[in-house]
């Protein structure tokens, strides 16, 4: 018997029954085992679905069709619904075993086409037709919201994981409408999809100082698509405090901090040198760190080139995943509001690092203009949310489109802002 592996495809199965049935017609009795009609497979092959009695299969569970005793072997299996959607599925090697690789759909009719062979190499055929219900074990889309609970700045955004990927628009509305956003004093703000699994909450400007923000999820219940439904989230309030701003002017080689508007300080700095320029745009403090130690390996420089670095910092003040930070650099002092000399950091003295440390905190924002290098990245290397057009931001919302959405009654006090 001839135990060939065999790569097949749903595609391919099709084929391979169109094929079988053509050699049918055309051989007529030669004696050629493919020249006979197809035997009935029945009693070849076990299937896993339901049998009798108006049973229905559960659509969570993976369709498997199986050989019986050691007389044949199946060659292709074919499922699809009414609609005409095939369900994706492997077959092993050696034709014993066939399982569903992609999910089926509830309330939904199926029909199954096995071909199997003899060994002689005679075909046999089998068709099943079975129904699916309601799924019996329902998987859960749980949400994480970020940050923890605590006081932040005002350009903190919102962020919220979802446990499995959303790619459907439509259901991504329903995710989205469930997941609600306020705060007092009330201001116009938005959610934008990163990606599948996550989400962005931010105002169409920065949070109000000294605000209060509520996160809470409506998605428990609800369902989603046929097999995914919501599950429960913690919610999460968060607060803000001053709202602080530092401008790095990189021509100028200074930094301003503006707290509530007022300028409190000015310092001289060093941003990034020529193939090392420091990010254009704002950016939101992440963490801050007493002491790290900077190695040039970690940002690519080889060790021992003229370029590389291994140095003890304090008081760095982290704006970047990738590396770059606000710190206290004593070694460039000299070049300190004249020249820029860093692999892209802003350096200061170490006073003035340290007055920055004791004066910012996660969610302020760092602020850099006039530097030749490129604009900070809008997600994946930190928070560069707010360097998005708010039009443009509205965009990535599966509600809102880029256009204005009329806001529901429950929701006029969020959305119509009283103060900003």
């Amino acid at each position: 018997m001839n135990r060939t592996p065999r790569t097949r495809t749903v595609v391919g199965c099709t084929l391979l029954v169109i094929a079988l049935g053509a050699s049918v017609t055309a051989c007529g009795g030669d004696g050629n085992p493919l020249a006979a009609a197809p035997y009935d497979a029945a009693d070849q092959i076990s299937f896993n679905g339901p049998k009798g009695g108006g049973r229905k299969a559960d659509p969570d569970k993976p369709l498997e069709v199986t050989a019986e005793g050691r007389d044949g072997r199946i060659t292709d299996v074919t499922a699809m619904d009414a609609t005409g959607r095939y369900v994706s599925g492997e077959l092993a090697a050696d034709g014993s075993r066939w399982h569903s690789t992609s999910p089926l759909a509830a309330n939904a009719r199926y029909t199954l086409r096995v071909s199997t062979e003899d060994e002689d190499g005679a075909p046999g055929r089998r068709v099943l037709t079975f129904d699916t219900g309601k799924p019996l074990t329902k998987q859960r889309l749980d949400v994480t919201f970020g940050p923890k609970t605590g006081t932040y700045g005002v350009g903190q955004p919102i962020t919220a994981e979802l446990s499995r990927p959303v790619r459907d628009e439509a259901q991504r509305a329903v995710v989205e409408r469930a997941l609600k956003v306020e705060s007092m004093p009330a201001t116009e703000g938005a959610w934008h999809w990163v990606d599948d699994k996550e989400l962005h909450y931010r105002p169409k400007d920065y949070w109000p100082a000294h605000a209060t923000i509520r996160v809470r999820s409506n998605l428990d219940g609800i369902k989603v698509s046929d097999r995914l439904w919501g599950g429960r989230a913690k919610p999460l309030t968060i607060t803000t405090g001053d709202q602080v701003i530092a401008v790095t002017d990189a021509s100028s080689h200074s930094m301003t901090v503006y707290r509530n508007g007022k300028a409190i300080k000015t310092m001289p700095v060093t941003t990034g040198k020529p193939g090392f320029e420091t990010r254009n745009g704002v950016k939101v403090v992440l963490g801050k760190e007493y002491f790290v130690r900077m190695r040039g390996t970690s940002i690519g420089i080889a060790e021992g080139s003229a370029e590389s670095y291994d140095l003890p910092v304090y008081y760095a003040t982290r704006v970047t995943w990738s590396g770059e930070y606000v710190h206290a650099a004593p070694w460039s002092v000299g070049s300190q509001g004249s020249a820029n000399v860093s692999h892209g950091c802003t350096g200061m003295s170490t006073d003035n690092a340290a007055w920055f440390f004791e004066n910012v905190r996660e969610g302020d924002l760092v602020k850099v203009v006039n530097s030749f290098g490129n604009t900070m990245e809008t997600f994946g290397n930190g928070f560069g949310d707010w360097n998005v057009a708010w039009a443009k931001w509205r965009k990535g919302s599966a509600l809102v489109g880029g256009e204005p959405e009329g806001p529901r009654p429950a929701d006029a006090a969020r959305l119509r802002p009283t103060a900003v």
